[in-house]
């Protein structure tokens, strides 16, 4: 029953998306010097979010960061990529709080 409250499949989602995004940050630091590496965001939320709610799988969908090319073919910025992953942290971080904040009210709601 209370597995299917909409704030923690939200707040699971969102955190979920914010870890995907992170990954893909991380993956862009690491290719910063690669020769012709094309660097890489996720889609925005609210695609995987409406995806989710249609029972489609919830994976973000990985997307090209549309970054200028450097003379080697490289399009990651690290400074672009230090901003990207400092939001990818505060977003994980909000999910986790909203999922914290809504577990302690139904566990005050029901007596414990």
């Amino acid at each position: 029953m209370f597995d299917r409250l909409e704030i923690f499949t939200l707040a699971s989602a969102r955190a979920q998306h914010a870890a995907a995004r992170q990954a893909v940050v991380a993956r862009n630091i690491a290719n910063a010097d690669t020769p012709g590496y094309r660097a890489q965001d996720i889609a925005d939320f609210t695609e995987t979010w409406r995806a989710l709610q249609q029972g489609q799988p919830r994976e973000p969908r990985v997307t090209d960061a549309g970054t200028p090319a450097s003379p080697n073919g490289n399009t990651v910025s690290l400074e672009l990529e230090m901003l990207r992953g400092i939001e990818a942290q505060r977003t994980h971080s909000r999910a986790l709080r909203v999922y914290g904040s809504a577990l302690s009210i139904l566990r005050t709601s029901i007596g414990r």
